[in-house]
Formats: structure tokens, sequence, C-alpha cells
């Protein structure tokens, strides 16, 4: 029999400090529950300590799921593990997951302590983080560039303590998977009460070697395995889910292990999250990507058309990646609406029924064919976007080759849900048509961020597809991510901009 790899998701952790990833609370809460049924074992949900809104998610998908455990990270000290606790305590599974460094580098210049310390203060948080619940995980942080030996006596020390999980991650994506292979083969063999606790890896993609490092690990007794959703992370990101499981699937001769991973849930998962943060998936992206099944090549094509098995070593089916996108047009009624929302994993009530259903019908109407990428974009535009402070009423834009500059007007409306509106408008000159619209947009709002990211991106294919575009802002050091989809390319950067402008808003209210 298959041992068990179990998968430990921190997308809505580490893989929300990626540089335009940021996602609200129902954003969150709706990927953790994709999550909850692609199967993963553990959702790592935040860091509690961070801040209050931090702390407000990780506790709000606590309740959220049932069938996994829902983890908070925190620091290997007393007020961090206690916050931790209050955030997870009310989830079915709760788990702690507190961490300290144990590389020389670290230990001397960022904790200011000696590895004696270090090994004390490991302890004591395991030890108190015992007292909440006996689901504790401890990560030595950097243990990649960890002394081996000081590692042997971390990991036995934090067991004794009471930790079922020890995690050796490669923190910046430093090592190579034979040597990665090497030191947990080494842990393996001698740390004495190993078999008392599951050894983690959690890599860094910064020299392109997550995956092939966690597998190596895998080879080499770990049983648990920290990734995320299409590798987003800090840095180059973290060793991508998807790649993870379809190796361990497809080569189960080589690994000889299994996951609880729904594997025809793994495209709908990576769609559900790129929509979200506004990242497409690359083309060219391993497993998901639109090339992943594509073969360009009349050889490849030939061999291909006379047996799949010649150029393709999984099926794009079991990955829950089918050719039937094109799913409703203008003659559609709400019921098969409904059907199509709820097979791409959305359960809505009878009033989002009507709204998408609207949405569709006018979309039908613009472009020829309405695909389940349209159908997504439409529900996360339409359906879940909440009313803001700050809204776009109308817009006129010009744009010419001639001596009058590009300019812009636009109408919004402002005011909180419920209250007093009122109604402002204005116009500007800009660089180009989207820069007036943007100039204006500042000047109604009193506002001139820096722009740091703008990108733009066709949801489906055609000269008709919805343009998603994202935006990153920054003002008096406040960072804001926005996200739009509409038919009209400059819109849709008016509501994506609009977005952030209301999450600015709201995060300098928090602060």
């Amino acid at each position: 029999m298959a041992d068990r790899v179990y998968v430990f998701d921190t997308t809505l952790r580490d893989g929300e400090q990626s540089p335009g990833a940021t996602m609200n609370l129902d954003e969150k809460i709706r990927m953790a529950r994709q999550l909850e049924t692609l199967g993963v074992d553990i959702i790592e949900a935040g860091f509690p300590i961070a801040s209050e809104g931090d702390f407000e998610a990780v506790r709000a998908i606590a309740k959220a799921v049932d069938n996994v455990q829902v983890a908070g990270l925190c620091r290997a000290v007393k007020g961090d593990i206690d916050r931790c606790w209050e955030a997870v305590k009310e989830a079915k599974h709760p788990r702690i997951h507190t961490f300290l460094a144990t590389s020389e580098i670290h230990m001397k210049h960022k904790l200011g302590k000696t590895a004696d310390q270090v090994l004390v203060m490991a302890e004591n948080a395991v030890k108190h983080a015992r007292q909440y619940t006996d689901n504790v995980e401890f990560s030595a942080e950097d243990a990649s560039r960890s002394d081996w030996d000081f590692l042997v006596k971390v990991t036995e020390t934090v067991i004794a303590a009471g930790a079922k999980v020890v995690n050796i991650p490669d923190t910046v994506g430093y090592t190579q998977p034979f040597e990665y292979y090497e030191l947990i083969k080494y842990l393996m063999d001698n740390v004495k009460n190993i078999d008392d606790a599951i050894i983690s890896v959690h890599c860094h993609n910064d020299l392109g070697s997550a995956v092939a490092n966690s597998l190596a690990a895998i080879r080499a007794g770990a049983r648990q395995v920290e990734c995320t959703v299409l590798g987003i992370g800090e840095r180059a990101g973290n060793a991508a889910l998807e790649d993870l499981v379809m190796a361990l699937n497809t080569r189960k001769e080589l690994y000889n292990v299994e996951t609880g991973i729904v594997t025809e849930q793994i495209f709908p998962s990576c769609r559900r999250l790129s929509q979200i943060i506004g990242m497409p998936i690359p083309p060219n992206k391993a497993i998901v990507g639109a090339n992943a099944f594509a073969h360009e090549s009349g050889v490849h094509q030939d061999g291909v058309i006379k047996n799949r098995l010649t150029y393709e070593i999984m099926t794009p089916a079991s990955i829950g990646r089918t050719s039937n996108d094109i799913v409703i047009g203008k003659h559609s009624g709400s019921h098969a609406v409904k059907n199509k929302a709820e097979e791409l994993g959305y359960e809505l009530d009878d009033e989002q029924v009507q709204v998408l259903f609207k949405a569709v019908k006018d979309l039908a109407d613009k472009k020829e064919q309405v695909f389940d990428e349209d159908v997504e974009a439409l529900i996360l535009e339409k359906v879940y976007r909440r009313l803001d402070k700050f809204r776009l009423v109308d817009m006129s834009v010009f744009s010419g080759t001639g001596d009058v500059p590009p300019h812009a007007a636009v109408v919004m409306e402002f005011g909180e849900e419920g209250g007093e509106t009122e109604v402002r408008k204005t116009s500007s000159f800009g660089e180009g048509s989207i820069d007036a619209v943007f100039q204006s947009i500042y000047s109604l709002v009193g506002v001139a961020p820096k722009l740091e990211v703008y990108s733009v991106n066709a949801v489906t294919e055609g000269s008709d597809a919805l343009a998603g575009v994202a935006v990153r802002i920054e003002d008096s050091g406040v960072k804001a991510v926005g996200r739009a989809n509409d038919g009209d390319v400059v819109k849709a950067s008016a509501l994506a901009m609009i977005n952030a402008l209301n999450r600015m808003d709201k995060a300098k209210e928090e602060k």
C-alpha cells in the first residue's frame, strides 16, 4: 500500500504575499472552499498577528470549511501563539504552525540569538502551543542553510515537546534536489524520535527548483508538502501544487505515494485563483497552461492523432480541463445559468442567479460565444463585488492622432450603501486615453497614487474577449490592488482603478 503525502496549501498565506495577489475576505473564503473541494489536507489561512484584517480572515476561514485542517502561522513567541489560537480555535480541525530561524546567518543577524537560546525558544513555543491543541507544527526557518547536526537537535527537541509535524523549509530557494534529498534522509536516519512526527517541506522557487526539491524530499521520506496553487508566493513563488500532484500521480512507480487531491479539480482551482487575483495563467505553464495540451509540430500532431500517449503523458480531463467550454448564449434560461455556476463551483441564491443571468445576457449580445472563463469573470465582477464607496456612473473618452491630446470625462457616485450619495464629474487630459481616465478619477477621489503595476489580459480568445485589468497603486506607504473585467478595455481599466482606490481607502481607515 502506498504511503500518504499530506498536502499543506499556503495559497492564502505565503501565496497572498506575492505582489499583486492580495485578496479580500470574501475572496479568501471562496478560495478556501475551493481548496476544500480540491482535497487539500491543510489550509494555512494566514498570519493572525500581522494585522486585524489577517486575524479576521483566518477566523472566518476556520469557520467556513469543515473537512480540512486550518492552520495559522505564528512566530515562536507567546503572544503570537495566543493570537493564532484565537483565530483558528473554531475550526473543526485547528492547527498552530509556529516557526523560528535555525541557520547561522538568521540566528546571528536577524534574531541576535545563540544556537542554545534558539533551541530553548523552539521548545518553549511548542510546549505553549500544545496547551491549546495537540496539532502543532514547527518550522525551522532557513533549514536548508542550517547546520545539519543542529537541525537534528532542533527536530528531536520539538518532537519531544509535542510537535506532530516538523517542517524543514528551503526558505530562500537555495538548495538543489540532490542535496535536499540528502538533508531529509540525514534527518530521517539520525533523529531518534523521528517516528513520532511527520517531516514536512516548504520550498521556494528562487532558482527554479521548488517542485524538484519537494519531490526529492518526498523520495527521502518527507510526508507533508507545502505548496500553493499556480506556485504563487514570496519573490519567485512556492512549489506549485498542480505540478507536484501530477508528478506524483503520473510517476507513481517512482514515488509510490498518494494524496487526497481530486485531480479533476486542479484546473478549476487554478482558474478560480487566476480570476480572483487578476493574474492570467501563462500559456506555457506546466499542467494548466493553454499550451500544455497543444500540439503544433506536424510530427507531434500525427502521433497524437494515432495515439495520444505518443506525446501526452496525462489527459486534459484528468485535471478537469474539458473541451466543452462554450456554455450558454442569449437564448439560455436562468436555470442553465444556475447550473453552469454550480458546475464552476459557485452556489448562488435566486437573487444572485438573476444578477448573473442579466450579465450573461448582456455579454451574449456583445460577443459571439460565451465561455466558462467569461461566466466565472461575471460571477466575480457582478455577483460578488460589494457596493464600493466610489462608483463609476459614466465616462466618455477621446483618443486621436492629431493635435488634440487624449482626454476623458468621468462621472462618479460617492457614498456608502444605504446612505446619502453624491454625484461628481470632471474631465482631464492625459498621455493616452487610459491615463486621461485615471487622471479624471484621481481628481474626483482627491488622491494621486503612484501606479506601480498596470496589466491587461484577455479572459478568453478573440477580439470580442472580456478584458481583465489589474492595477497596483501606492500612496503614503499604503498599497492596494484593483481588478476588473469588461468587454471594453478602457472601462475595465477605470473599474480596476476605482476598485483599487476603494481598497486603499478602506486600508487607510483600518490603519
